[in-house]
This record gives C-alpha cells, structure tokens and sequence, in this order.
C-alpha cells in the first residue's frame, strides 16, 4: 500500500527472492506524481542494495550525483567542511527505477489506484506492507494496535528546487525583520537542486507567507536567498507551507499488515533520513521474512531488528530539529563556532570524527576557541571569578547516602579524594543538606552542626594538598517534600519504615499521593527558618574550605518546588506567575551570596523543564536563569526533571544538553551542562560547539574515577589541564595489550 521508494523496494525484493509470490503495489498518484525533489543515500543504505539486488544497485549508481562538502553561510561569510560524502539523485528517477525493476520481475502496480482498506487486503493477502506514507490511512484506521504518537513540530518548511547544482550541501541563515530563516540546499543532479525553506511558525506568519500561494512562496524565498541561488528563481511541484510531524509507533505490526517507513516513524529531514529509512525497512522486512519460518516471527523479528536504529536515527533528528527550532539563539557566535555547532547538532558528527574528515577545519575551530597546540577543548582552563578551573571536566554532585547524623566519613574522603586525583577540573560534593529535616534520607550529609564543618574540612584539606590544582565544590540544598525516604539502593522515594520525620515545602503536595507524606506548607516563619538554616551552613562551607557553593535549585527538593508550577499551588507573594515563584530561591541566594566570600564562585542548578505538561518550560528555564544571573550566580547549572513522578524524559545521549545551549546563548552567561555525557569525544563537541563551558559527568565517575586522565591519556594529551600525581605517574600510558595485526598470507597454495 504505497508506491513510494519503501513500498516499491520491498515489492520487487519479495518478487525476486521467489517469482511465484503474486504481488500487487497500490499507488493512488501517477507513476511521475512525488513529492519533493531530491534523495540523499548513505554509503551503508547503498551497500545493503548493492548486496540485495545489484540490478537496483547498478541503476541508481548510473544517476548519483556525489560530494563531500558541507558549505555553511554565517553573515555573509562560507565556511566550508569537507569529507562528509553524499550521495543523491532525483527522487523521479529513484522510483523509475524502481517501476523499471518491479515491471522486470513481474510485480503488478496499480496506478491512480487507492489501496482497499489494510482490513479488506488482509483478507485475501497473506502479508499486507503499509507504505502509505506519513499520513498512513492504515496507521489510523488501527490506532489501538499501532498506538501512534504524532508530535508537531513548531517550525514550517517548504520543499522547492533550483535548476542549478550547487556544488555542496549549503546551510544559510537569512535574518530578516521578522526573524531567522534557513536554507537547506544539496545538489540532486548535474542541473539542479533541492532547496527547502524553514522557519518558525511565528517568523512565518510575520511574513506574511503562510498567506502566498506556492509560486508566491517560491518567488518570496528566491528573493530571502537570491545570494545563495545567485539571483536565480525557485520552483515548486504542488509544495506547501508544512509543519514536521514525528511519528512513533508502540507497535509496527498488526496481524499480517506491517508498516514501514513513515507511516510506522518519521525523522526530521535535516538529517536527511526519510527515503534511507524506508528502503532500509523495505531490506530488513524482506530478510526476515526469507529467515523466518512463520510470518509472525518474521514480522516481530524485522521489528526487534530495525526498532533500535530507528529510535537512534529519531534521536539525531529530534537533536537536529531541535538546533534549528532555536537557531536564533546561536548566531551571534563566531562564524567558525556557528558552523561547527551546525555540523555537531545531531550528536552523530562530533569533534573527534570531524577531525577525521577535516582536520584543517577542526583546527581552525580549536585556534578560534583558545586551545593552545596540541591542547584538547576539555583541558582548556576557564575562569568563574577568582577562581581558575584547570580543565572543563566536573565530577557532578552524585548523593551516596553514607553519612552517619550527616557526618562524612571515611567513605567521602575515599570517594571524592579519589576523583580529585584522577584529574577533574572540579569536584562537587554530593547534595549537602542545611538542616536534619532538610535531608533526603538518613545516609544523607549535611552542614548544620560543627561536627559536619570540621569532616568537610578533612575532605577538602586532602584535595587541596594531595591534588594541588583541582578545585571542590559544595552543593547546599533542602529535600523539601522529596525528604524522608529509605537510602537509595532499599527503595528509591520510599518512606522510611519507622523514624519519620515531617517534611515542608512551598505547597502541601505529596511527592506520590498516598505514598509520601503530606508536608507542611511553610509559612513566614518557616521561610525564615529555612533562610537562616542556608546561611548557616554557607559560614560552615566558608570555614570548611570550599573552592565553589552551588545552590540546589532542582530535581523537585525545597527551592525547586517553588519554581515549578506543579509544585507551588500558594496564592501569597511566593506563588502564582513565575516572578512571584522565583522570589522565596532569590532569597535565599541572596542571603548566601552576602556570606560567601565575594573572590569564590557561585553556581545554581535548575531543572530546565518538568518534562511533564504544565510544567516549567524551556522559556521558564532561560528566564530562571536570567534572574539568578543578575543576583549574582555565576554559572547555571542546568539538569532537567526529577520534579514530579509522572514526567515523561526524552532520554538519549547528551539530552539535557540543548537546554544548557538555549540558555548559555541567549543570556550570554557561562552554563556547566550535565546529562549523558559520557565521552571525552561529546565533553570536546560541546564546548568547541558553545553549548556549554563545563561539563559535568556522574556515573562515568563512578565507573572510573580516573576518568578525566584517562581521557588525556586517550588523547596522547600531557599538559597542565591534566596532572597525573606523582604516585600515579608510572600509569599514565595506556597499558600495552596483546597483538591484533597478524601477518597476512603472502601467498595463496592450491
């Protein structure tokens, strides 16, 4: 059902594996009707059809257009990339290929023909495949089995083409009076390209193009991009103003019909992914049928097999969807930054391969981000206050639950003396609580009695003397209404079985109806309790020899509950607009700026969404950290979620990572990012990207404390961002392992 690239593929595959197998394709359009202009195809895509059926193989090598530039335009200037390689051909002669080969076999094509319902074929078909596109009509005709989730984005874009080949793939940014547009343009043929136009739905409509007709919309963009097009026109074929829908499916099978391509998932055409996914499911559904002795088996085995790259691919298109959603945000970087920050978007290019594909490039970014020779981004010094960072790697604030009365012992002093010594920039303790009833559970530490001072001050006294050079951080915060639990690994938010002690918060909600406890809502007194307890432990921090004070404002503890909307219900001075939420963590800011000594820096972590509806926004998030900023902080510290049980986190490497970036670029103030990061090659994307000024790790921590020096290690690095101690020294080069390159046969004996 569909004779697009999937539906034809898989059609003339099943026919060439067994002749016998009587095959119908339903295409509603004519054979020449298609959408859009031009395909892109990946190296690995065209060796799978190479391998499936070389007649294919051989047809589409005979009309491939290939490059291996990437031009990006920032303000007038081109920065060019190179060796990136693609390949693409007009999307009419990718399917008359395919009719070609499908007539060839013997597949029957209904042209200008709806498909019966999915329902009525299977009826009378052993194997129904719903090609039928991103509006699938069988996707929605079952929705209860298919469980489709339709996600619009906020974007518009337009497909058009040029009857010019432009000699690499272009981005270009056109800042017009009503706000940032982009151009994305790659060559299709030797005479012409594809040229899609996008912007916000906002700038669109300030426009005034979501009024134009398409040869309106078309001659509107050629004029916004006559520079890129070199004052030549732009064409469409029946193109529209579309916003970009993501489609997930829980399931991709129904019965004996299957979907593929987008009407089982679709993934943002900035990574040019649509075509390549189809004809990929197309492969993997035929294979596992061939494999398979029951159809079944076949069809929950295509979906084992193709989920897991599709959900990776849908990951990089959210990445690259997203950056371009918040482009704005990003121009007024350094045009080298601008264009590197670009190519990184997905998380699949990074620095490490970039240099691969061109390091004169790559070098021109690192001299333009301050990287001495032969320095890595990640070992850069930077500076917060008067206090200079040797490196950009931060041991991130990770609970441990240990304490005995709050009191750190041994267990600490191991802990975060070893990764002092294994070369972070900074070490942060783990969330230190001001007061007993302020702790998350029994096991955790704080800083409210003298006893706790004085543990803290051997922890810090051993960093500073056994790792001249790294720096460690106190983290203070209140658990709020999250207070009164088991130690993590007996029952994560659990309440204790006996020993309770009663909580408090901005509104008297319970973490988990039922479950937790009901805390009281602090009123002016409490307020002021909660005040002075912070300001105590800020003299204890002072006096415990802290380098750095990060404020907990996260993560659903006392100080996030009044940020966040689903969390703070009071009608009084501290609750209603975000103004008023931001008052009661302001002061108590302000109240530890006044004590912390003024040369020592102060950060603030925030959860920068709910991901939860109604909750705090990435909008909230910029203006939360715009406000901390003019008190005083120095650096935002941005995490996500973990406010309400029922959030919905879109999980992925480096996924907090875009709301640290929305904020570091458009308050211009320095951001430590956290999140799944977890390669020395992401730490060096981000920061060479600007998307943050540290970069926070926790359980690569955990998994080698020595993290930070491995990683210099890894990068034959030996400069000062990463001192090896002197008792370590001897271990500072990889360990040699056994031999992998044995000598090949010279010759070949019958």
């Amino acid at each position: 059902m569909g004779g697009g690239p999937g539906g034809l593929y898989a059609a003339a595959l099943l026919k060439r594996l067994d002749p016998q197998r009587e095959i119908t394709v339903w295409e509603r359009n004519a054979p020449d009707d298609t959408f859009g202009f031009g395909v892109v195809l990946s190296d690995e895509t065209l060796g799978g059809i190479e391998h499936a059926d070389p007649v294919i193989y051989r047809a589409l090598q005979e009309q491939f257009v290939r490059w291996d530039d990437i031009d990006i335009v920032h303000r007038g200037r081109t920065l060019t990339s190179g060796g990136h390689g693609f390949a693409a051909l007009g999307r009419r002669r990718l399917l008359h290929v395919l009719h070609r080969r499908c007539a060839e076999l013997g597949v029957r094509i209904l042209f200008r023909t709806p498909a019966p319902p999915a329902a009525a074929l299977g009826a009378s078909y052993d194997l129904v495949i719903a090609a039928d596109g991103v509006n699938s009509l069988t996707r929605e005709a079952h929705a209860d089995a298919f469980a489709p989730r339709i996600t619009t984005h906020r974007c518009r874009y337009i497909w058009l083409a040029a009857d010019f080949a432009f000699n690499a793939f272009r981005f270009e940014i056109a800042e017009t009076e009503h706000g940032a547009m982009q151009l994305h343009g790659y060559p299709f043929s030797p005479d012409a390209s594809t040229v899609i136009v996008e912007m916000r739905e906002e700038v669109w409509r300030a426009a005034g193009l979501d009024v134009c007709d398409e040869q309106e919309s078309a001659d509107r963009c050629a004029k916004i991009f006559s520079d890129a097009l070199g004052g030549r026109p732009l064409r469409g074929n029946n193109s529209s103003w579309i916003a970009f829908r993501t489609v997930v499916n829980d399931r991709w099978s129904h019965g004996n019909t299957v979907l593929i391509g987008d009407a089982a998932h679709t993934a943002h055409f900035s990574i040019g992914s649509g075509t390549k996914l189809a004809v990929e499911d197309a492969l993997a559904l035929v294979a596992c049928i061939e494999e398979h002795p029951t159809l079944d088996k076949a069809l929950a085995a295509y979906e084992a097999e193709r989920r897991p790259v599709v959900e990776s691919t849908q990951r990089a298109a959210a990445a690259s969807l997203r950056w371009f959603e918040e482009v704005a945000t990003c121009l007024d970087q350094p045009a080298r930054q601008f264009a590197f920050n670009l190519l990184t978007r997905s998380r699949r290019v990074t620095h490490d391969n970039l240099r691969l594909r061109d390091p004169a490039f790559t070098d021109s970014v690192e001299r333009d981000f301050g990287c001495p020779a032969g320095t890595p981004p990640m070992f850069t010094p930077f500076r917060l206050r008067g206090l200079t960072l040797r490196n950009r790697v931060v041991v991130s604030p990770m609970d441990m639950y240990s304490a005995v009365d709050g009191v750190p012992g041994d267990f600490h002093l191991v802990h975060l003396g070893a990764r002092a010594l294994g070369g972070a920039g900074l070490v942060m303790t783990e969330m230190v609580c001001v007061s007993a009833e302020g702790r998350i559970t029994p096991g955790c530490t704080g800083l409210y009695t003298p006893q706790q001072g004085a543990a803290w001050r051997r922890v810090t006294d051993f960093v500073h003397q056994q790792s001249p050079g790294t720096a460690i951080g106190v983290q203070l915060g209140h658990s709020g209404r999250k207070g009164s639990t088991k130690l993590m690994w007996e029952g994560i938010d659990e309440p204790l079985p006996e020993g309770n002690w009663a909580v408090s918060a901005a509104s008297p909600l319970p973490y988990r109806p039922g479950v937790n406890q009901v805390p009281q809502e602090l009123d002016s007194a409490g307020l002021d309790e909660i005040r002075e307890q912070f300001a105590s432990a800020t003299r204890r921090a002072v006096h415990s020899g802290f380098d750095l004070l990060e404020l907990h404002c996260a993560h659903g503890y006392l100080l996030s509950g009044f940020l966040s909307p689903l969390t703070n219900r009071r009608t009084d001075a501290y609750g209603g607009p975000l103004v008023n939420r931001l008052r009661f963590p302001l002061e108590v800011f302000d109240t530890i700026r006044d004590i912390w000594p003024d040369d020592r820096p102060m950060t603030v972590r925030i959860s920068a969404t709910d991901w939860a509806a109604g909750g705090t926004t990435a909008d909230d998030a910029v203006e939360i950290a715009r406000a901390f900023a003019a008190h005083g902080a120095d650096a935002i510290d941005v995490s996500t979620g973990q406010v309400v049980p029922d959030e919905q986190p879109e999980y992925g490497r480096s996924y907090q990572t875009p709301y640290a970036d929305r904020i570091r670029n458009t308050l211009s103030v320095p951001v430590i990012a956290v999140g799944a990061i977890s390669s020395w090659d992401d730490v060096n994307s981000l920061l060479l990207a600007g998307r943050a000024d540290l970069c926070a790790l926790a359980r690569p921590h955990l998994y080698d404390p020595h993290w930070t020096l491995h990683a210099a290690a890894e990068q034959d690095y030996a400069g000062p961002g990463a001192i090896w101690p002197d008792q370590y020294r001897a271990g500072s080069r990889r360990p040699p392992t056994g031999r992998t390159d044995a000598p090949r046969p010279r010759l070949t004996l019958d």
